[in-house]
């Protein structure tokens, strides 16, 4: 990289790694975890931890489309909205990574949360999951993607469509401004969510899940403006606008399985001087050391190994189907699921759902295996 470009670049990295280093104490503190919400809602019908995480899709989503119509940041060219509808690859990508989350007990997210607790057993899976994901980028698993699912998608562009946003979807549809329709859209989308989480008593007196909520989506829309608005700026080496600090050369904001393929890359190739930290990988070490300073902060750190040759088993298969899953959906379950949605990418929306269905069905299944040997 062009030394001229390192200052926007390292202020682009330096706010990813404060960002997600809060992001990890406070999902650490909140036991913010996705898959332990679905966990939750089928086997014990309790929605908690699940309001959380749509308490912080509706905050991502109000604060990402404010910075948006306020012209701070251009969402329109992240991955997430480009006019290419990849739908194959983000449901499989999407089931993949749901059923791999679950036989790994939790995310990326919650296991980088749980790295910093002191979990020997996570940072093994973050390295498998690492090398999957670097494999479905760049390698093997890469070719079957790119031959195999890339090409099943819907070409919005040709059917004048600028981008691939539910807003731009109901524009179409109904015939009013784009503007109107995304100002409707948003509207909707979060006044449904809020009534929906709040409506329940219990998750009204927990201050914890509700702070916890607010924070994590807020962080999200920070990550938004510290890569979209930040780390936009002219190129001295070519005079044109560009993106600086992330590996996508566009705007990004949480995400964690494609950042860890890239650190990967960047540890094995240290030498590459065309490699460098970027907002990514940044951010997967802010959510370890954040994690790690509430765990000390809280008297929880302990050292954990795996339980069993079966839950190794479990969780390095799981760490495969996340790796690839992750990165074929263009995200995970903070990727899509919190910063895709934000931005109303239909594309987003298919991978989460993608991603849901694949851990539903795991968890049922595993259910229905302990009750059969009983």
């Amino acid at each position: 990289m062009d030394t001229t470009l390192q200052p926007l670049a390292l202020q682009v990295v330096a706010w990813g790694f404060v960002l997600a280093f809060v992001f990890g104490a406070v999902a650490n503190r909140s036991n913010f975890c996705i898959m332990g919400a679905l966990s939750d809602v089928v086997t014990m019908d309790h929605w908690g931890r699940m309001r959380m995480w749509l308490l912080a899709i509706a905050v991502a989503t109000s604060g990402a489309t404010l910075l948006s119509v306020t012209g701070q940041i251009d969402l329109s060219r992240s991955i997430t909205q480009r006019p290419t509808l990849a739908w194959l690859s983000l449901l499989v990508g999407g089931l993949s990574f749901g059923v791999g989350m679950t036989l790994a007990g939790g995310c990326a997210n919650k296991n980088l949360v749980r790295m910093g607790g002191g979990s020997v057993r996570s940072m093994v899976v973050l390295v498998f999951v690492a090398i999957a994901s670097y494999m479905t980028l760049k390698g093997l698993f890469g070719q079957w993607r790119a031959s195999l699912l890339d090409p099943v998608a819907i070409n919005l562009a040709g059917l004048g469509w600028p981008d691939q946003s539910l807003a731009t979807a109901v524009a179409r549809l109904t015939g009013v401004s784009p503007r109107a329709a995304l100002t409707g859209t948003v509207a909707a989308l979060v006044l449904a969510l809020l009534i929906f989480v709040f409506k329940d008593k219990r998750f009204r007196a927990n201050l914890s899940q509700i702070v916890g909520g607010v924070l994590l989506g807020a962080l999200v829309v920070a990550g938004w403006y510290v890569s979209g608005h930040l780390g936009f700026g002219e190129n001295p080496a070519t005079l044109e606008d560009s993106y600086f600090g992330t590996n996508s050369r566009t705007l990004e904001s949480m995400s964690f399985v494609g950042p860890l393929a890239y650190g990967l890359e960047l540890l094995l190739l240290w030498t590459d001087k065309s490699l460098h930290l970027t907002f990514g990988i940044a951010s997967v070490l802010g959510v370890v050391l954040g994690s790690a300073a509430w765990a000390w902060r809280a008297g929880t750190f302990r050292w954990e190994g795996f339980a069993s040759l079966t839950d190794l088993r479990n969780q390095l298969v799981g760490a495969v189907l996340m790796g690839f899953g992750g990165v074929t959906a263009l995200g995970c379950t903070v990727g899509q699921g919190v910063s895709g949605v934000s931005t109303l990418a239909i594309g987003s929306f298919i991978a989460t759902a993608g991603i849901i269905a694949g851990s539903v069905a795991t968890l049922k299944f595993m259910l229905w295996q302990e009750e059969r040997s009983a």
